[in-house]
């Protein structure tokens, strides 16, 4: 054995011995210790993959990347996934990637419209401002928190050319009516998974209904690598213009590091560039520099591991705070999942009722006074959100939804590192405030 391969095994050893001692299991004790509405969740072997990962010092992506790229696909079900610096970069990519020549009469144009919901997370809608498109906004349903599939229709007009949105909180939208209305109307269809990943509708994973989809890997995501972000999809031309688009817009479709994988290189002739021009330094979009690095991708072919497991504990501690929240029925509405589907929970949303004898800030800040983490439903109605002020957009319909969302919902977490007792003084929180009141 080499020193070098020898020095290696040892510190990685070592490193086994660090995440022990430097982040030992503690119980919890209720009223002092936070209970997180979202977390990374990891052990020993996240962090030798990630130091044998710096070891090599390859900075960008490389063996890790490549490993990880074709492992998610596989674990959802495309034929290609292509890792980014974020969930909100792989928003951006997937849209930006529909707007390629390469698609011809297909390619998405400025002034085009892309129908997405009245309320979410920010950058969902933001790429089709970005890229000069129109956002339509159709309000959701509560308690699923997805698109109301009984306006999407007369949300379609003319200019209508794909369907955008994000699956709630893990929760699937209605993909039988949206699928079948992009077929009916010949629309893209790009699913953000972002907050889903492993989810099921009929039996088919999230990610895999639409041309194209995105997922996020930032801390509070089912599995983490800090930042980073993938595209998946299963059409071989969409995955060269996303890969184009995340590297410089560059024609070449050469990994970093390596040279001439079309094998003439020194033989392209495109736009009005010399023949032979080095195809490594042609350009074929307007794109950006959207990778990761390799120590996050090494994280991530780690934690990929875990993912069963991960989506498992969410589900049953959604499973717990659903059946012993019912006692407040009365004064909150509790989550529901969208017919025929499998949730992937990211957070139990819980919406305030009309006339209940306290407010969701009243609520919330009595269990964040209790050190119990909680988050609103993202923007709320993000057409009231300051950034859109001046934004051309389209709102099919009345967005009441949005409104009550904006006003009365919350949601608190269910990710894994939520342990029996925490789930418990959770529920005895609730149960503290609302007797005081009732």
């Amino acid at each position: 054995m080499s020193d070098a391969k020898a020095l290696r095994e040892r510190i990685l050893g070592l490193v086994s011995e660090y995440q022990a001692a430097n982040w030992p299991e503690k119980p919890f004790t209720p009223g002092q210790d936070r209970v997180p509405v979202s977390g990374k969740v990891f052990d020993a072997e996240d962090v030798q993959y990630l130091v044998d990962a710096s070891l090599d010092f390859w900075l960008t992506t490389g063996r890790f990347g490549d490993e990880f790229e074709k492992k998610l696909a596989e674990e959802v079900g495309t034929r290609y996934a292509l890792l980014v610096n974020s969930g909100s970069s792989a928003n951006l990519v997937a849209l930006a990637a529909l707007t390629s020549h390469l698609l011809k009469d297909r390619r998405l144009r400025p002034g085009d419209e892309v129908i997405s919901v009245s309320s979410g997370f920010p950058t969902t809608i933001n790429p089709i401002i970005q890229l000069g498109m129109i956002p339509v906004l159709v309000d959701v349903e509560i308690p699923t928190y997805n698109v109301d599939v009984a306006k999407l229709e007369a949300a379609i007009g003319p200019k209508t050319r794909a369907i955008m949105m994000a699956h709630t909180l893990g929760n699937p939208f209605n993909l039988k009516v949206v699928k079948a209305l992009c077929e009916k109307h010949n629309l893209w269809l790009i699913e953000d998974d972002c907050d889903a990943l492993g989810a099921e509708y009929e039996g088919k994973r999230t990610g895999t209904w639409g041309d194209i989809a995105t997922v996020s890997f930032y801390p509070a995501h089912h599995i983490t690598m800090g930042e980073g972000g993938a595209v998946m999809m299963s059409q071989g031309i969409i995955k060269r213009s996303a890969e184009s688009f995340r590297d410089w817009g560059r024609d070449c479709w050469c990994p970093p590091g390596h040279d001439n994988t079309c094998g003439k290189r020194f033989e392209w002739q495109l736009g009005d560039l010399p023949q032979g021009y080095d195809h490594k330094y042609i350009y074929s979009h307007i794109g950006y520099n959207l990778k990761a690095t390799d120590m996050q991708a090494a994280v991530g072919v780690s934690q990929l591991k875990k993912l069963p497991g991960f989506i498992q504990r969410r589900r049953e501690n959604f499973a717990f705070l659903k059946e012993n929240l019912k006692q407040f029925e009365e004064f909150l509405i509790l989550p529901e999942a969208t017919p025929n589907s499998n949730p992937s929970w990211f957070g139990f949303p819980i919406t305030v009722r009309e006339g209940a004898p306290f407010s969701r800030n009243e609520l919330t800040g009595h269990l964040e006074s209790k050190k119990i983490g909680t988050r609103l439903l993202f923007a709320g109605n993000l057409m009231r959100q300051p950034a859109y002020q001046n934004v051309e957009y389209r709102i099919a319909g009345e967005t009441p939804n949005a409104d009550i969302i904006m006003n009365r919902t919350f949601w608190i977490g269910v990710y894994p590192g939520i342990n029996d007792a925490m789930r418990e003084y959770m529920v005895d929180m609730f149960r503290e405030f609302i007797s005081a009141r009732v």
